[in-house]
């Protein structure tokens, strides 16, 4: 099939306008007009620079008669291509019978499931261990945390079934390279588990809490059926190493499980585990990450900033933002993880901390946008051995546990009175939507002094991009911590730990992936590496 793209209409064309615009490039590219076949929409996407003059943009595959001809012609035409084969192969079959202990993968987030999804398509009936409940009860456990201030450490935001992108935006779109397309694989799989179809070509596309969570258990259903095994509330104790090689892992259920291939997909929170990994000698790393707040706007101050007359309208949904500025004092601050239309929740794993992150349901329906506004930080900011990030987060996150209250709420303060350094006592016109609640207080000590002061420079910076951004009573929330992995589980080029052999470090926790796409697609990379592991050593 031919691929053409820079297809731009206006946003209240027709239907009917782009297929004859697919039409017109046809017979401007030599195509007779009633050569197209048929066409499909893989990408559709809005063009908002000029803000009066809004653009749908598509890049759609056509069908066309006498295709081979039309291809040589078209080789070397801009904005025309040939379509590439995106259908997923898996690159092995497993036996009936394995030599080899069955595969284990150890998290059950986007990396583990795929992970696990992939090896269960492949025949290997892996077993997923996840030290949190499945998704339902672990709903019920993280609304007692934003509603009764009741935190369960083994089951909140941060742990269970689905990860911490079940309690997100549910963004699919990542920047990273994908030359062979594992993207498409993830988008297939999440339709197939009753994500609505228009994640296939959507630009920006995004599913929302409520509808991860029943795909999440229709997923898991897959699994079951193909011979995999689950196993809930089932936490990584120790792991067991003979010389330089993973034979088992002690589980907190009393049980060793054997196993010689060993999937590590324990999310960015698992602090616990890369402790342990670290005793155990296993190779681990500081890596940088960040830090901040997040910031809440009405979502209508956002729309007409970014869409003018368009505000609101329907294909354009709620609008959302990326900013950057590049500091005085050499950092830079930039928003993370935007969520359109969503709230701000309290995504603290541990006793007596407070975090934050953001979320949004399918709909992005909610009064209020809300991002991270973060400072970057690298190890030299928090020196000592490989997991001193993780003392540095805890340090923040106990600050903000104390300046809510210590009941679980979140420190909070007016924009207006943080970048004229003075306390906030009490809230205007924008009501914070994190829960179990916000406690109007100065946030100067929430952080580091340079993110504060950091922070202070860009609200006004970025105002001049989006306008209202720094506006009086905007909220800012502490403390964002979460924003990656402080740690990096050193892998080689097949995916296996540099020392530990059998010990696949995966997905974001790992620090190879940032989001549930990219931790996905981590996943299907590292279930192939293990797939083609066990292969080889079945035919040695």
């Amino acid at each position: 099939m031919l691929r053409l793209s820079e297809i731009k209409l206006p946003l209240d064309h027709p239907e009917s306008a782009l297929e004859a615009a697919i039409r017109a490039r046809l017979a401007d590219l030599g195509v007779a007009r009633d050569g197209l076949i048929r066409y499909t929409v893989f990408r559709r996407a809005h063009d908002a620079r000029k803000r009066a003059d809004i653009k749908l943009t598509y890049i759609v595959d056509v069908e066309v008669k006498d295709e081979a001809a039309a291809l040589k012609r078209l080789a070397d035409v801009p904005h025309c291509g040939v379509t590439p084969d995106m259908s997923y192969k898996f690159v092995a079959k497993a036996p009936a019978q394995l030599s080899t202990p069955r595969p284990v993968v150890i998290g059950m987030g986007p990396c583990g499931l795929f992970a696990g999804l992939i090896l269960a398509q492949m025949g290997f009936r892996p077993i997923i261990l996840e030290r949190g409940k499945a998704v339902r009860e672990r709903t019920k456990d993280t609304f007692g945390l934003w509603r009764k201030s009741v935190l369960n450490p083994e089951s909140n935001v941060q742990f269970g079934e689905g990860g911490a992108g079940t309690f997100s935006d549910g963004k699919l779109y990542s920047q990273i390279k994908d030359p062979k397309h594992y993207g498409r694989k993830v988008l297939d799989e999440f339709v197939r588990a009753g994500a609505p179809e228009d994640i296939l070509y959507l630009s920006r596309p995004h599913i929302g809490t409520f509808r991860l969570v029943s795909m999440v258990e229709k997923m898991r259903a897959s699994i079951h059926e193909l011979g995999g095994e689950v196993r809930f509330e089932t936490r990584v104790e120790d792991i067991e190493i003979d010389n330089g090689q993973v034979r088992g892992l002690k589980l907190s259920t009393g049980e060793t499980l054997r196993s010689d291939h060993v999937v590590l997909a324990v999310g960015h929170s698992a602090r616990d585990t890369f402790q342990m990994l670290y005793d155990r000698g296993v190779h681990v790393e500081a890596k940088p990450f960040s830090l901040g707040f997040r910031i809440e706007h009405p979502q209508g101050v956002i729309d007409r900033s970014r869409f003018g007359k368009f505000a609101g309208h329907k294909q354009l949904g709620a609008a959302d933002y990326k900013v950057v500025h590049h500091c005085s004092n050499g950092r830079a601050v930039y928003s993370f993880c935007m969520c359109p239309g969503g709230t701000v929740v309290a995504a603290t794993s541990e006793p007596g901390r407070v975090v934050t992150n953001g979320m949004s349901q399918y709909s992005r329906a909610e009064r209020n946008a809300n991002a991270g506004i973060v400072v970057g930080i690298t190890p030299d900011d928090y020196p000592g051995d490989p997991l001193a990030g993780i003392a540095f987060q805890r340090k923040w996150e106990e600050r903000a546990f104390e300046l809510g209250g210590g009941n679980y709420m979140a420190p909070g303060q007016l924009v207006g009175d943080f970048i004229a350094g003075r306390p906030s006592t009490s809230l205007g016109s924008v009501v914070p939507s994190y829960k179990p609640g916000v406690r109007p207080t100065d946030l100067s000590t929430a952080l580091p002094d340079y993110a504060i002061e950091a922070i202070r420079e860009a609200l006004p910076q970025m105002e001049k991009k989006i306008a209202g951004f720094a506006m009086h009573d905007a909220v800012l929330t502490g403390v964002e911590t979460r924003t990656s992995s402080p740690v990096r589980v050193r892998r080689g080029d097949d995916f296996q730990s540099v020392n530990v052999k059998g010990l696949y470090p995966a997905g974001e926790g790992a620090g190879y992936a940032g989001g549930i796409y990219s931790a996905a697609i981590d996943g299907i990379e590292v279930a192939e590496a293990v797939a083609l592991k066990i292969m080889s050593q079945q035919t040695a």
